[in-house]
C-alpha cells in the first residue's frame, strides 16, 4: 500500500516535534511546518518554514506535500499560542496573535487539506485545543484561549458532521497542562495541583492519544480530553 502522509503544524518543538517522530515511526511521510523549523535529512519529511497565520504558508505546505508525496491523509493542527492574562490587560497585538495562529492558521490549513482529502475520499483532521475551555480557573485567566480554542472545539464537531459521509473524520485532543518548554520547572508543583490526578501531563500523553484517533474509524466529532481529570471537576 502507498505510504500515508501527515501534515503537522507547530512542528518545530514540544508536542509538534514529538508528533513528527510518532508519525514517522508509524511509517507515515510527514509535511512539517512552523515559523522557525530546521531542515530535515529525512527524505520522507518535507519541511515548510512559515507563519501559519499567513495563507501562503498553508498553500506551500499542502502543495509541496502533494508534489512530493501525492496525497494528504492526516492534518494535525498543532500550532497554537497561549498567553494567560487578566482580560482587561490583553492588548490588540495579543488578540491579533491569537486569531492569527489559533484561528486563521486552522482555517487556512484545514480548508486546503480538506480539498485534497475530498479528491481521495478519505482523511483525518485533528485539532489540539485545551481543557481550560471546559473548566475555567480564576488562577489561570485565559479568555483569548477560551475564545479561540473553544471555537476550534465547535468547528471540530461542525466539520465532522459536514464531512462524515465523504470519508473525512475530524476530532480534537484537549490537553491539560503539559510539561513543555512553555512552563518553567519552578511552576511544576503549582501546575500539577490543577489536575485531579496530581501531576502535569507529559508530551507522550498527547502524542499517544492522536494515533488512537487515527485508527478509530468509528470516532468523529470527538473532543478527547487528555487532562488528568481537569475538565471533569475538582
Amino acid at each position: 500500500m502507498e505510504q500515508k502522509v501527515a501534515v503537522i503544524t507547530g512542528a518545530s518543538g514540544g508536542i509538534g516535534a514529538a508528533l513528527v517522530n510518532a508519525y514517522r515511526d508509524r511509517d507515515y511521510r510527514v509535511v512539517a511546518t512552523d515559523r522557525s523549523i530546521e531542515p530535515s535529512r529525512d527524505a520522507d519529511i518535507v519541511v515548510v518554514p512559515g507563519d501559519i497565520a499567513d495563507r501562503n504558508t498553508a498553500q506551500r505546505a499542502i502543495s509541496e506535500g502533494m508534489a512530493r508525496f501525492g496525497r494528504i491523509d492526516t492534518l494535525v493542527n498543532g500550532a497554537g499560542i497561549f498567553i494567560a492574562k487578566p482580560f482587561a490587560q490583553y492588548t490588540e497585538a495579543d488578540y491579533a496573535a491569537f486569531l492569527g495562529v489559533n484561528v486563521a492558521g486552522f482555517f487556512h490549513m484545514t480548508q486546503l487539506a480538506i480539498a485534497e482529502m475530498e479528491k481521495q475520499g478519505s482523511g483525518h483532521i485533528v485539532q489540539i485545543t485545551t481543557s481550560l475551555v471546559d473548566h475555567a480557573r480564576a488562577s489561570v485567566p485565559s479568555v483569548l484561549a477560551a475564545l479561540t480554542k473553544g471555537g476550534l472545539n465547535a468547528a471540530t464537531r461542525s466539520l465532522a458532521i459536514e464531512y462524515a459521509k465523504r470519508g473525512i473524520r475530524v476530532n480534537a485532543v484537549s490537553p491539560g497542562i503539559i510539561k513543555t518548554p512553555m512552563h518553567s520547572v519552578e511552576e511544576y508543583a503549582q501546575l500539577a495541583a490543577m489536575h485531579p490526578v496530581g501531576r502535569m501531563g507529559e508530551i507522550s500523553d498527547i502524542v499517544d492519544a492522536i494515533p488512537y484517533l487515527e485508527g478509530a474509524s468509528f470516532v468523529t466529532g470527538e473532543i478527547l480530553h487528555v487532562d488528568g481529570g481537569q475538565s471533569a471537576g475538582h
